[in-house]
């Protein structure tokens, strides 16, 4: 196991993992017509995704579709928001539609494009389950060290003041599991997009290669994040790209990255000691 862990991380094993991608289907499968059409629409897509998204996430976009919404039901226009800021919740609120605002950029435009421009089905871009379990090795050896690290930077002051992005975590039961929830929904959205659409999708034009080009925008998403995560993110990347063409599946790394994510919450909560002890908020 020890020496199947160091060649995991050997840069010869993953150009071998690459090489080996190449010489299944679909990769290379398309003409050089048809493959420089995939490139570019697929790329088109993903930059109009990445722009949705960067916009649409603000919570002032949430605020103008309320009210929109209230004056075409007859309702003063502040009529939702000022009920939601009036209540405890308004943060969640806005974390709610962060998560809400993934779904729709992540998930249901890409869909859009694969159904009506690829002409195929979305469960054919990483949503089934198919052979991840086969590759548990690669998952456990990609999260191992990262745990190791969260562990290290659970320490420091800055991890505690960046974590729980949901600042109110500590106040219930409630508001941490329904904050959780919100921030896993992220993450399905998240794999889909980078490891399910961007991989399945270019795959068939330019083969493995379709990795190094998910890399640059997945580390871009993370250039709000401390230094030291932003900067694994190229290699988490390029491994998890690598373990969900294997695998043909998204699971694989949604899973690895809820292990990751909870532990760092969990991790900052209890160094603050705030774990909460009630249900719902006093």
């Amino acid at each position: 196991m020890l020496r199947e862990f160091i060649r995991f991380w050997t840069p010869a094993e993953k150009f071998r993992q690459l090489n080996l991608l190449d010489q299944e289907a679909p990769s290379y499968s398309l003409t050089r017509e048809a493959s420089a059409k995939r490139v570019h629409y697929c790329v088109f897509v993903v930059c109009l995704c990445l722009l949705a998204l960067n916009y649409a996430r603000g919570y002032d976009v949430f605020v103008d579709l309320s009210h929109g919404v209230a004056s075409l039901l007859g309702l003063p226009g502040d009529y939702f928001t000022a009920a939601i800021n009036a209540s405890a919740y308004s943060e969640l609120a806005q974390l709610a539609w962060w998560s809400a605002s993934h779904v729709l950029c992540y998930v249901l435009l890409p869909w859009l494009f694969i159904a009506l421009v690829l002409k195929d089905s979305i469960s054919q871009f990483g949503w089934r389950w198919n052979n991840t379990h086969r590759h548990w090795r690669g998952y456990l050896f990609l999260v191992v060290p990262i745990m190791v690290m969260v562990y290290f930077a659970s320490q420091r002051s800055d991890f505690i003041q960046h974590y729980p992005f949901y600042s109110l975590t500590r106040r219930s039961i409630f508001d941490l599991v329904t904050w959780e929830i919100c921030y896993l929904i992220q993450f399905v959205c998240l794999e889909f997009f980078f490891r399910g659409f961007i991989l399945q999708a270019l795959r068939p034009a330019i083969g493995a290669n379709a990795i190094w080009l998910m890399v640059p925008p997945y580390l871009m998403v993370h250039f709000s994040k401390p230094w030291l995560e932003a900067s694994g993110a190229i290699f988490f990347g390029l491994f998890l790209g690598i373990l969900a063409l294997r695998s043909r599946s998204i699971w694989g790394g949604f899973f690895v990255h809820c292990g990751v994510a909870l532990s760092m919450d969990f991790a900052s909560l209890y160094q603050q000691g705030a774990l909460p002890r009630n249900f719902w908020p006093q």
